[in-house]
Parts: structure tokens; sequence; C-alpha cells
């Protein structure tokens, strides 16, 4: 009877030890707040969770009185309290999922710093820039209170400085901040120098997600875009979007992703940027997207492993469907672009591709006739998985909610 007790005993603790482990798991796992068109909701989860109304909670667990939301308390096999949470009733949008490779012409709202170099001055190799603590991914503003826009505006207003000393407004990690040092008279040309290597613009190619054929507005991407030299999100002042031509694929292996290659239709521009988020690009564009069908868009929680399809580019400019398979579901904060993870199980698209390449970023998922997602990332190991973006969180982050 002892053993069988020591035994219960130790099975019980194992028990618990799991339901209190996934219970703190889940309560930083999920997020606050829901959306759902009916005031329901269905999660994904590997142990399964379900939603308690308020109306059969105390009082107290409330968290609206908004009659567009409702609070609910997420429980852990029906009957373990994991939190509260909000789940807000909307109208569900209905976009049209496009999968058309788009160019993008992106001016930065100031000057990136890549790097900081050395000039010889006299005896010695010196670096302004460095001496004056400005770092990679700084972000200058202004040289003397005016405004730059490229590297050759710093020239000129280093130009006239005469060797004087200067000040450069800096944005990092967004918080404005001055900086001041005297350029040195570089050995090789005679010309002030600050020691610096900037950046000015971006260009690249990518994939329409959606678009709003009743406005015009599209999103694209699901990831932003970032520098290559800093991996920091470019700070836009304008952009244009532009017709792209698909010429070639470098197919993707394990250890070296590949790309779709392609061309700029010069001097076809067909529409604006507005805006460069963690969620993705947003603006307007030219292209028709009328005869393709509005599909309904999925909410988070509606979203569900296994079978589905990616509108992707890979030759041409017209896209066409492949198969894939949603392998888990990621809930994240709503400016996460790592909502799933995803494998590409189509015969063709692996031959043609090798997987998931760079350009593909935007193509758009859909599953059970809804619009879940885009592809955002490929996995460097295994192009043939990768990472999604919920469709609620760029509709979400491009209607500014």
């Amino acid at each position: 009877m002892r053993k069988i007790i020591k035994k219960f005993t130790a099975v019980l603790t194992v028990v618990c030890t799991v339901l209190f482990s996934a219970v703190i798991h889940y309560s930083e796992y999920l997020p606050d707040r829901f959306s759902s068109d009916s005031g329901i909701i269905h999660l994904n989860t590997a142990l399964k969770i379900t939603a308690v109304p308020s109306e059969n909670l105390s009082p107290a667990l409330s968290l609206s009185n908004s009659p567009d939301t409702s609070s609910v308390q997420l429980m852990l096999m029906g009957i373990i309290p994991v939190k509260n949470a909000e789940v807000h009733k909307i109208t569900r949008p209905e976009l049209t999922p496009c999968g058309k490779p788009f160019g993008i012409k992106m001016l930065m709202d100031g000057v990136m710093v890549i790097r900081t170099g050395n000039t010889k001055a006299g005896t010695k190799d010196v670096s302004p820039a460095a001496d004056a603590d400005i770092r990679k991914g700084d972000i200058i503003k202004s040289v003397n209170g005016n405004p730059v826009f490229s590297y050759h505006d710093i020239e000129e207003y280093a130009g006239k400085s005469c060797d004087r000393e200067i000040s450069l407004t800096i944005l990092r990690d967004g918080t404005e901040i001055v900086k001041k040092l005297r350029p040195a008279v570089s050995d090789t040309d005679k010309t002030p120098k600050l020691g610096l290597w900037v950046r000015d613009s971006s260009a690249g190619i990518g994939t329409v997600t959606y678009c709003d054929t009743d406005t015009g507005t599209f999103a694209g991407l699901g990831h932003p875009v970032c520098d290559s030299d800093t991996g920091r999100i470019i700070p836009m002042s304008e952009g244009e979007v532009m017709s792209v031509s698909i010429s070639g694929v470098k197919k993707g292996k394990a250890g070296s992703p590949g790309e779709l290659q392609g061309f700029f239709c010069e001097p076809d521009c067909c529409g604006i940027l507005n805006s460069n988020s963690s969620c993705g690009v947003f603006g307007t564009i030219d292209i028709d997207f009328t005869e393709n069908e509005k599909l309904p868009v999925a909410m988070a929680h509606e979203v569900c492993t296994g079978e589905a399809q990616i509108y992707s580019t890979v030759e041409g400019t017209e896209p066409e469907a492949y198969a894939i398979d949603i392998k888990k579901i990621i809930y994240e904060p709503r400016n996460s672009s790592h909502n799933m993870i995803i494998k590409i199980t189509d015969p063709e698209l692996i031959s043609k591709t090798g997987g998931i390449v760079q350009g593909m970023s935007g193509s758009p998922i859909i599953q059970n006739g809804m619009l879940v997602g885009a592809v955002t990332h490929v996995f460097v190991n295994d192009p043939t998985m990768g990472y999604a973006i919920f469709c609620e969180n760029m509709y979400s982050e491009g209607a500014g909610d």
C-alpha cells in the first residue's frame, strides 16, 4: 500500500508541476485582447484553453463596460484559471489577397550611420564621429540645425564649418540627442571629414499581401524594411511602389537563403508608401486587383495548424497558389511578425525555389477560405520552413488600431 501511495504521490506531483508550468506559460504567452465578429474565441493551443464569458464570473473580474468589448477568463482544461482577457467585437474586414511582386524605393527620414571610420590628419588617424560617441544605427537629423537628407548634405555643412565645431542632432532609440564634434581636415584632399559612413535610401523587392479595392490601400512584406548593415528599421520620409518583373530565382539551401531576382519596370511607379512598420509596409497602389476574389480576414484565434496555401510570384508577374502546412501557432503581441511556423510542402515550389526565398515576404496565406496571414521569414538552416504573421496584425497596424 505504501508503494502505491508513493507512486500516486509522485505522479500527482508531476501532474501538478506540469499544470503549474502550463499556467505560468500561458499567462505570459496568450494575449490580453482578442478580436471576434461573434464575441466568441477558440484558441489553438497544445493544451486545451477555453474562454469562460464574464457573465459566468464574479463582477470583479470584468475588464470593460464597453458594449463592444466583453471580459472572459481563459481556463486551462476548462477548470484552472490562467488569466483574464478582453474580446473586442468587430465587423470582419474583407480584403483581396494578392501575391504579386512589387518594388520598394524608400528615402530615409534623416541619414543612418552605418559605421565610423578614420581620417588621416597630420600624423594621426582620427575619427571625430567615434570620438563624439556617434554610433552605428544612429539617425542624423540635422547639422547645425539644418535638416539633412543625404551624405552630400552632411559633407556640405561639414565643409562650411572651416574646422570649427559643429552640432549634430541624432535620433537614437527613439530619443533625440545632440553631439558636438570638430571635423578633421584630411591630408588626402584637404577637406573637413567627420569619419562617417552613412546611408540615406533603400530599395528592394517584396510581395503584396492584400489590397482593399474599395480604397486602393495595400499592405506588403509582413515585416519592416530594415537596413542591411545595422538591422534597424529604416525611418521613412517618403517611398514609392514600383512595378516589378521576376526574371529568375536563386534557389535556397541550408545555410544560404535564396532570393527572387527581378527588375523594376522603370519608370513605372504604381503607388506610394505611407509607412514602414513592424508589421510591414503600407500605402496606396494603382494596380487593379478587382478581378481577384475578396476573402474574409481570419482573426488570430481562428488560425489553426494544418494545410493551407500561399499565393506567390516566382516567375513573371502573376502569382500562383502553392501548398503549405501551418506547423505551429505562436500568440505574440500585435507587432510580432513571428505568429506562425510554416512549412512549404508543394513539390513544384520546392523545385523552383528550394522553399521560401527573399522577395516572397508578404505572400498571402489562405486557409479555410479566409486570409490568415503572410510569409515573413525563412529558416536559414531549412529553407522549406519559415515564419508568418497573422493578417489580423497587419490589418490592425495598417488601420492604426
